[in-house]
């Protein structure tokens, strides 16, 4: 790559064989090695990728120790590679839609529950909710994670940009009927927060929705460097943190905002 501040990353286009983890992780290993050989720091899965997406989830719900993190942490200490996966996590009540980070040498960097449910498909009825960011390290690129819905809710990533982060990964389970919304708002979420946003959809058919892929990554302007099309595939692109940082001091935003006024603006009560 040549620039030493450049961290490669790989969105891994997968198509979920419904409800059957072994076979999609079995697949997802292949996906696994080609992005460490090819020199990625890290390689993100979609959402839920080793089930497809349920807002109702009545099987495969693990907690942290189950087949699907622990499959993923052999895969990162084998290929030396940092992996985002995506599970239904075991919880007291309604389990959680929980990504994991696991480091190049198979521990757990970070977690990062669901925060804004879809309603709209009842998955409030199927799963808590989480009330945390996540947020981890590559190299010298602070990131954080979202999860498909939550890219609707400009809230979060502004938290994220104010706490330095620089790059959001997003897996998702997009629909194709309203891909065009997942383009737009990868776009506004890395514009209004000067941000790399990494977009990673699922493909295929499931018994829940259609999907099309179109995984992406938008850089601190909003401007699409990856997309990927329909098929099933690895997506590779280059973050700078440098970029962030020109971006942030060059034209400066976020110094304009009026937190003050927002505050007194939205209290319902005065």
């Amino acid at each position: 790559m040549g620039d030493s501040t450049v961290i490669r990353i790989c969105s891994a286009q997968i198509a979920s064989v419904w409800e059957d983890p072994e076979r999609t992780l079995q697949k997802a290993e292949v996906f696994v090695r080609h992005a460490a050989s090819s020199g990625a720091a890290l390689v993100c899965f979609p959402e839920q990728f080793a089930t497809g997406w349920d807002p109702l989830p009545r099987k495969n719900i693990q907690n942290i120790h189950g087949s699907i993190v622990s499959s993923l942490q052999a895969y990162a200490k084998d290929y030396g590679i940092g992996i985002l996966g995506s599970f239904r996590q075991a919880n007291d009540t309604l389990p959680k839609n929980t990504a994991v980070v696991i480091g190049s040498d198979g521990r757990i960097l970070t977690t990062y529950a669901k925060m804004h449910l879809f309603s709209f498909g009842h998955e409030q009825e199927g799963n808590s909710p989480g009330t945390d960011l996540g947020m981890f390290t590559l190299d010298s690129l602070t990131c954080g994670i979202a999860i498909c819905y939550d890219l609707r809710f400009p809230d979060l990533f502004r938290l994220y940009a104010r706490k330095g982060v620089q790059a959001v990964f997003v897996p998702a389970a997009w629909p194709h009927t309203r891909i065009r919304h997942w383009e737009l708002f990868i776009q506004a979420r890395a514009l209004e927060n000067q941000m790399y946003i990494i977009g990673v959809n699922t493909t295929g058919q499931s018994p829940i929705d259609p999907y099309s892929g179109a995984s992406m990554t938008a850089d601190p302007h909003g401007t699409i460097i990856s997309r990927a099309n329909e098929a099933e595939q690895l997506l590779f692109c280059d973050l700078d943190p440098e970029v962030v940082m020109t971006a942030r001091a060059s034209f400066p935003v976020a110094k304009d905002r009026k937190e003050e006024v927002y505050r007194v603006l939205s209290n319902e009560d005065r």
